[in-house]
């Protein structure tokens, strides 16, 4: 295993922001995760951990140790009738995994494909999409804890999952390395077309008899038709959470903007539609220089060349700003700021 010196970051973040980290290193293993953490303390230094780097956003440059994580492997740790456990390396490609799922007939997250990013931010970020977060599927989570090397495993209820939210983005943040999660996928789906356009996509690919693979080709249709390809326009897809308020406040709101949108949580609060709410603001498609809101989904921040972190941090203000201004309401960011 190498450790490189001032290397950029420009490939290994979807923003496309051009920072440098004062030492690189890439682990296949936790082995070498332990290696990288002796390193670490010889060298009284720090460390950012990434992945596909797809949820993150790049302000500056990193002087310590970035660990890429490239655990790649997909393994069958049990299996009964109605369901198989799956142990999936932290550094598999997501959308790779849930091809792997489609294959094999294995139902549980197909409305997550096409999802950015991979494996290890799964219950960290606690991802979800069209009615699905990754926290129903997921089983366990394995980690190695920076400070003692410690192999530590993590239940569901361990991870404290919130929405976009787990253990590990909040009480636990930059203290464990994921390796390993272990999901729980099953044979007989249940399906879940009741969030968003995929039943109007279904009907529009003329689908007589659901499957998981004909959804995630609905939601890999939706995806691709609203969100920019960050290859082609820098971003780290949606970068603000859908607010939450109470069905008062959200009555409240709805005298004053009849056609305002939202869907009710299962504890009978309402979740807000932000990007709905900042293309009310008048911001959809907003620039300023090289970096801006998506034309197509307004909950999507762009670089569209040459932005830095600053840059897109000075659109996020903005969008915060004005949405807090029209309906009183505070956006969070879903993209991890660095």
């Amino acid at each position: 295993m190498e450790i490189l010196q001032d290397v950029s970051l420009l490939p290994y973040n979807t923003f496309g922001i051009n920072v440098f980290s004062k030492y690189f290193g890439s682990v296949t293993s936790t082995d070498e995760v332990l290696e990288l953490l002796d390193w670490l303390r010889d060298n009284n230094n720090i460390d950012l951990v990434i992945g596909g780097g797809s949820n993150i956003l790049l302000t500056k440059n990193f002087e310590g140790l970035v660990m890429k994580n490239e655990i790649n492997h997909i393994e069958i740790i049990k299996e009964d009738a109605a369901a198989v456990w799956l142990k999936v390396g932290a550094g598999v490609v997501w959308h790779e995994f849930v091809l792997y799922c489609l294959k094999n007939n294995y139902a549980g997250i197909e409305n997550l494909a096409l999802i950015p990013g991979c494996v290890g931010a799964s219950p960290m970020q606690n991802i979800g999409a069209y009615g699905v977060e990754v926290k129903e599927v997921i089983e366990r989570v394995t980690t190695v804890e920076k400070a003692t090397g410690k192999i530590t495993e993590f239940s569901k209820e361990d991870c404290e999952f919130g929405y976009r939210e787990s253990i590990f983005k909040n009480k636990f943040l930059h203290q464990f390395i994921i390796t390993d999660v272990t999901y729980k996928l099953y044979k007989q789906p249940q399906f879940n077309i009741g969030y968003g356009a995929i039943q109007q996509e279904l009907d529009a690919m003329k689908i007589q008899e659901l499957s998981i693979q004909n959804i995630a080709q609905a939601v890999i249709n939706i995806r691709t038709s609203k969100l920019p390809n960050p290859k082609v326009i820098g971003n780290a897809g949606s970068f603000f959470k859908n607010p939450s308020v109470s069905k008062i406040n959200f009555e409240r709101l709805k005298e004053k903007y009849t056609d305002i949108v939202a869907y009710e949580n299962t504890d009978g609060t309402m979740k807000l539609a932000a990007g709905w709410m900042i293309e009310q603001c008048g911001l959809k498609g907003y620039r300023k220089g090289n970096a801006g809101v998506h034309a197509k989904q307004s909950l999507v921040l762009v670089n569209y060349g040459n932005a830095t972190g600053d840059d897109i941090l000075e659109i996020k203000n903005i969008v915060i700003e004005a949405v807090m201004e029209k309906f009183g309401i505070v956006l969070s960011p879903e993209v991890n700021i660095i």
